[in-house]
């Protein structure tokens, strides 16, 4: 298990990114684009675990959530050594831009070449995701998907330690096509 969740990307997604790996017992790491002297208000929102820091020291930890608007990934992943992380793509690319019949997690995948991608915490309102997954009797389902047994093992250990129901979808490609424009986007379903 791996102790601390690096997050690059501090609005709605990334804070409830936060609260999930705070839930789950792990330390936080949370960047954005104008450095951590700016993220004073959502610190003291967080809470104790919670650390500011620049985009490459959220980056330094074994799992990383890149919680920015697609449009914006290219710049938040570049100059960084992704190799041996894992990194989680909460990405969605809402404009349904051609991608020459990929994923935007395939191409994530291609950024941040040497990372273990996991296509996760897509699928959810960012309110939803950060809230508490126990709900009427049951746990919030969680997609998952991804090509390394091992990265989707410390992801979902991540988010099963947090509370919620995990789906694995199989491999990155045909899962994260599932999560992005098809039957899973926004569904916000409980397991009993």
């Amino acid at each position: 298990m791996t102790d601390s969740v690096g997050i690059v990307g501090a609005g709605r997604l990334g804070q409830a990114m936060a609260r999930t790996a705070l839930r789950a017992g792990r330390r936080v790491v949370i960047a954005n684009s104008r450095g951590p002297e700016s993220l004073a208000s959502v610190l003291s929102e967080l809470g104790d675990g919670v650390s500011a820091g620049t985009v490459e020291e959220a980056s330094a930890v074994d799992i990383v959530v890149i919680a920015v608007p697609w449009d914006r990934v290219l710049e938040a992943v570049q100059g960084i050594d992704w190799n041996g992380k894992i990194v989680i793509d909460a990405t969605n690319d809402w404009a349904a831009d051609d991608l020459n019949g990929r994923t935007s997690s395939e191409i994530l995948a291609d950024l941040v070449a040497g990372a273990c991608v996991v296509k996760a915490a897509n699928t959810l309102g960012a309110e939803v995701l950060g809230a508490d997954p126990q709900e009427a009797g049951g746990r919030r389902v969680l997609f998952v998907s991804g090509d390394d047994a091992d990265a989707k093992a410390d992801v979902v250990a991540l988010f099963q330690d947090a509370g919620f129901a995990t789906i694995d979808l199989g491999d990155l490609a045909t899962g994260a096509m599932q999560q992005i424009h098809h039957p899973l986007a926004g569904l916000n379903l409980i397991r009993l």
